[in-house]
């Protein structure tokens, strides 16, 4: 399997350079967040469009750099009592490769995130629904309340009566970041549809802007310079690019393998090497590229066998 390399943003190359005169050695590696975020699509002039945030300033990571909502779990999505509809967590466990609690966590941060981030809500009065309509102030409140921690994401569902939608969710990639950067998540990706009669809004405090763009578009204008990306979403916008149909776009892969870039530097410059195919998707560690650093290869083998053994999977 061949590998990619893309540039290192500027803004990385601090610690990627001091990784490197380390030959590659992290004295104690940050601990990588489980995370998950998800690439909401709504139909669009060429397939679908996508909807991205660019990060604030502010923020710890990415700052600056365009990203879909999505975020860290918290321990209260491991909650077993939320109402669930689609894919049992013993399904998706299977699917992530993941135990089950931290199946069930991914799974409800996810959802949990998009409705934080963006006021989209995919959970509805029974398995076969989506509320509608989340105009009412009332919704902004179960926000707000959410994002202090003052009710947990299985309270809110309780409380309304109603059933999380895992069936509207589909997976699309597991990405680690690099063991060179001081802070680092273990992303799952997801996909899904907006639903009928709901609307993203950019209430977010963690978002400067919003946008519901044409991925090639998002991809051109990166290209011009006018956006930063990193490389996962930038190989998520690149697929997506390449769907021929929304119905194409919002398909889920049933093979993910873990994905951990790190930097190598040749032809004058720095790198970010990701061990991914021509279509941007990872392998199972025997399949890894051969100049893959054995650290990365016994790291990557350790995730696909039994994640909740790999280091870099620990909670904060």
């Amino acid at each position: 399997m061949a590998h990619r390399d893309f540039p290192m943003p500027e803004r990385l190359r601090y610690h990627a350079r001091a990784w490197l005169d380390r030959d590659g050695a992290a004295d104690d590696p940050a601990p990588a967040k489980p995370s998950a975020t998800v690439m909401l699509l709504r139909p669009g002039r060429s397939g679908c469009e996508v909807f991205v945030l660019r990060r604030a300033a502010t923020m710890a990571f990415a700052a600056d750099m365009l990203a879909f909502p999505g975020g860290g779990v918290d321990p209260r999505d491991a909650d077993p009592s939320v109402p669930w509809a689609g894919p049992s967590p013993e399904e998706w466990a299977a699917l992530l490769r993941a135990p089950v609690d931290r199946a069930r966590e991914l799974v409800i941060a996810a959802v949990r995130e998009v409705f934080e981030e963006c006021g989209v809500l995919l959970a509805g009065p029974d398995a076969g629904t989506v509320v509608a309509d989340l105009t009412d102030p009332v919704w902004d409140d179960e926000r707000d309340a959410l994002l202090a921690r003052d009710q947990s994401f299985a309270e809110l569902l309780v409380r309304r009566d109603l059933v999380l939608r895992t069936d509207l969710l589909g997976l699309r990639a597991h990405w680690i970041t690099p063991e060179c950067e001081p802070k680092r998540y273990d992303t799952r990706f997801f996909v899904a549809l907006l639903p009928e009669g709901q609307i993203a809004d950019d209430r977010s405090s963690e978002a400067a802007e919003v946008l519901w763009a044409d991925p090639q578009d998002l991809l051109d204008e990166q290209e011009a310079g006018r956006h930063l990306i990193l490389p996962p979403t930038r190989v998520m916008l690149e697929q997506l690019a390449r769907a021929g149909s929304l119905e194409e776009a919002v398909g889920a892969r049933t093979q993910v393998w873990p994905v951990m870039p790190r930097p190598v530097e040749h032809d004058g410059r720095l790198w970010m090497r990701a061990p991914i195919d021509e279509r941007g998707d990872g392998a199972p560690a025997d399949a890894a590229p051969a100049d893959l650093a054995p650290a990365d290869l016994a790291r990557a083998a350790q995730v696909a066998e039994d994640p909740v053994r790999d280091p870099a999977a620990r909670p904060d």
